[in-house]
């Protein structure tokens, strides 16, 4: 499962995050020396490079533990070094430090000031401790809040006080379910017409919510690194209905495939294909819609898009397919 860091974080300096419990090697040490130096000081924690320093601890090479290990004890290091190093600047933000692990796969990078002087590294246990941590702990909170409330508000609540926070967005899912159960008894016609509608209903219900879902946490992620314009909104919109128009007819046809052979009336099959077509197309506008509304009047998306999208979602997919059933049927 993929967890996206916390944005404020990647922001941080990540010399505030680098480490400076490492071992400071020079150039003309032999192996038996920098050895010897490593034994009376110590590696500090976790070390995977060894780094080579000059007189004004300018950084002058790196050292695989592997190499400075396996050498002849009177090499020196300068001829063991690997001399072109690839550094962090102590300007670089966590964000930054992200870019160095992706594009050059090495387990650790020094950090270096404005004249190469090496002020501390950062290795990879950072991003898979400390700031795994800290996402995980976002990535509940985001769950939570999709859901029509914050974890923090309900973490340390007393009942009653639990109750008020997450009993109005139940409300939202009792009146939007009461709203279909109407609309399901509008068209009772047409469903006596065929039962096999009632039979795939919570298919094409619980296919309109996943779409919807799916959506709203996509545009919710991207709410939070840009500022929306009605240009990303089209562009959005058209990636995104293009996604759940292939996703719909793809599982519309499926669906009215096995309606089909199994019960053998194919009007009801279109009726149920078309559908589920429409469903996926409406719930995915929806999912995308909404969070951006809410977004453009200043709200929060991820208290109040879940429940909204979902009751919308819902009362969409019941009007499209009844309305279907009725003029096919």
């Amino acid at each position: 499962m993929a967890i996206e860091l916390p944005k404020h974080l990647l922001q941080d300096p990540i010399t505030r995050h680098m480490r400076t419990d490492y071992p400071r090697l020079r150039p003309e040490m032999t192996v038996n020396e920098a050895l010897c130096r490593l034994r009376q000081e110590g590696v500090g924690e976790k070390i995977v490079y060894f780094y080579v320093l000059d007189g004004e601890q300018r950084l002058v090479g790196v050292l695989p533990t592997r190499r400075l290990l396996t050498a002849d004890l009177d090499k020196r290091l300068d001829e063991l070094m690997i001399g072109k190093v690839i550094a962090v600047p102590d300007s670089a933000t966590v964000s930054d430090a992200c870019e160095f692990f992706v594009l050059h796969k090495l387990l650790a990078f020094p950090v270096v000031d404005t004249v190469g002087r090496m002020i501390g590294l950062v290795d990879v246990n950072f991003f898979t401790e400390e700031m795994f941590d800290m996402a995980e702990r976002e990535q509940a909170d985001s769950l939570f809040e999709a859901l029509g409330f914050h974890l923090a508000q309900v973490r340390d609540a007393s009942p009653i006080r639990a109750f008020r926070y997450r009993f109005p967005w139940l409300l939202a899912t009792i009146a939007s379910g009461t709203l279909c159960a109407l609309l399901a008894s509008a068209f009772e016609m047409t469903l006596a017409q065929s039962l096999v509608l009632a039979f795939f209903l919570t298919l094409v219900l619980g296919l309109g919510e996943s779409v919807s879902m799916q959506s709203m946490t996509v545009t919710i992620q991207s709410l939070r690194n840009i500022r929306p314009t009605l240009t990303w909104y089209l562009r959005a919109l058209w990636r995104e209905a293009g996604t759940a128009f292939l996703l719909g007819a793809g599982c519309g046809l499926t669906v009215a495939l096995i309606v089909w052979v199994w019960r053998g009336e194919p009007l009801a099959a279109l009726v149920i294909g078309l559908g589920i077509l429409g469903s996926l197309v409406s719930a995915c506008v929806i999912g995308l819609s909404i969070p951006a509304l809410l977004h453009a009047l200043r709200l929060d998306p991820k208290i109040a898009a879940g429940p909204i999208s979902l009751a919308l979602a819902d009362i969409c997919t019941l009007l499209f397919y009844f309305s279907l059933a009725a003029m096919l049927l």
